[in-house]
C-alpha cells in the first residue's frame, strides 16, 4: 500500500498541527465576519477543509422569521 504525500496531485496532506490551525483561522475568520471566500488555502487542500468547518461551526445563521 503507498502512502499519500504533499506531491500527490498537488494537494498539502498536512499534519495535525496545520489542520487545528486552519480550523482555528477559519473560526476566528468567521468571528470577524470575514468573508468565507477569503480561505487563504487552495482547493485540493485538506486545510481548506479545516478552515472551513471551523468557519462554519462558528458563523452564526441570520434570524429568520
Amino acid at each position: 500500500m503507498t502512502s499519500r504525500t504533499d506531491s500527490d496531485a498537488g494537494a498539502n496532506v498536512g499534519g495535525r498541527e496545520d489542520l487545528v490551525q486552519a480550523l482555528t483561522e477559519g473560526a476566528e475568520a468567521a468571528r470577524t465576519d470575514a468573508d468565507v471566500r477569503s480561505c487563504p488555502y487552495d482547493a485540493g487542500d485538506l486545510r481548506r477543509s479545516a478552515w472551513v468547518r471551523g468557519y462554519a461551526k462558528t458563523r452564526q445563521l441570520p434570524d429568520v422569521d
